[in-house]
């Protein structure tokens, strides 16, 4: 089935126990829409809807499905209740927080936290080529907590990127939009198209996807620091392996960027799954093993400080 336009639920539709205000946003698998409970909290709420499955036209609350996607489209609303099941398990400051997950419309919804900031992707654009890296440790350091827990909870995000990574008000960020039930309707047919991110996903999401696990998702976090240093994703896993341009970031920001983040962004995206960070646990040492880029010149002046006032306490 070709793409199709799903015209998403008015502003002031009830469903359940929650009102439609607005679309958050929109893509070929799901709707999100801003809402609001019964106590006037708001709330963002994912509509499994995928666009080359099935077609909802103006006015209508329920999907058109044919004959011949029927049983694709309910196996990967399955998949999508059964990743809301399991999220909703997580309860982490760093991972959306889903609250709740019903079937309704013959389709399902899944219910988050409503968090007020703006994705890195929106951050990266304000701020093109400015990003300190300060900023960018504080954030993946963090943020690889929260991926700690999900792959600990034996689930992958498979979908990282900096348009899934929420930056708070409070500068503090969420992962969010997980790819997990997607990959796994991608599938089911060669009907679909692939369902991951050009220049986020590893080349085992394009193919061989047996080799999928921790390390995907660790080339992903390192595609998404490139992001934050280049203002782009870096060239494509899948035209990596034909023909690899991938110019390594410690010799692109030499000077710029301390050489150990640009030494981990490079290791991130090996092409090799065995050659990557094999768990977040590893990953994440290293960014914390300097957070701060001017950590030794601060040591020595403090050394120097030190020295002088002993020296002049005749010690």
């Amino acid at each position: 089935m070709a793409q199709q336009a799903n015209q998403p639920l008015p502003d002031g539709y009830q469903l359940e126990n929650y009102r439609i205000a607005s679309v958050l946003s929109r893509g070929g698998f799901s709707i999100v829409y801003l809402a609001y409970d019964e106590n006037d909290q708001p709330v963002a709420i994912k509509e499994y809807l995928p666009s080359q499955l099935a077609l909802r036209k103006e006015g209508d609350a329920l999907p058109s499905i044919s004959d011949e996607n029927l049983a694709t489209f309910r196996y990967g609303m399955r998949c999508f209740f059964e990743e809301g099941r399991s999220l909703a398990r997580l309860s982490h400051p760093n991972v959306v927080r889903v609250l709740n997950f019903f079937r309704a419309n013959e389709t399902v919804y899944m219910v988050m936290r409503y968090e007020r900031g703006r994705t890195l992707q929106e951050h990266i654009h304000a701020r093109r080529g400015t990003i300190k890296e300060r900023f960018i440790r504080h954030v993946f350091t963090l943020l690889l907590n929260g991926l700690r827990e999900v792959h600990s909870n034996k689930l992958l995000h498979l979908d990282i990127k900096p348009a899934n990574i929420y930056i708070r008000n409070d500068s503090t960020p969420v992962l969010i939009d997980f790819g997990a039930a997607r990959q796994t309707l991608a599938e089911e047919g060669p009907r679909l198209n692939p369902m991951y991110t050009p220049g986020f996903a590893p080349p085992e999401q394009y193919k061989n996807r047996e080799l999928l696990g921790p390390w995907s998702d660790c080339y992903a976090i390192g595609a998404s620091i490139f992001a934050c240093l280049a203002s782009a994703a870096p060239q494509a896993a899948d035209n990596r392996a034909e023909r690899d341009r991938y110019v390594s970031a410690a010799k692109v920001w030499d000077g710029k960027y301390s050489r150990q983040l640009l030494e981990t962004i490079d290791w991130c995206l090996e092409l090799d799954h065995m050659k990557r960070p094999q768990s977040v646990f590893a990953l994440q040492k290293v960014l914390l093993r300097e957070k701060d880029p001017d950590v030794h010149r601060k040591s020595s002046l403090l050394q120097s400080v030190r020295g002088a006032l002993m020296k002049r306490l005749g010690r």
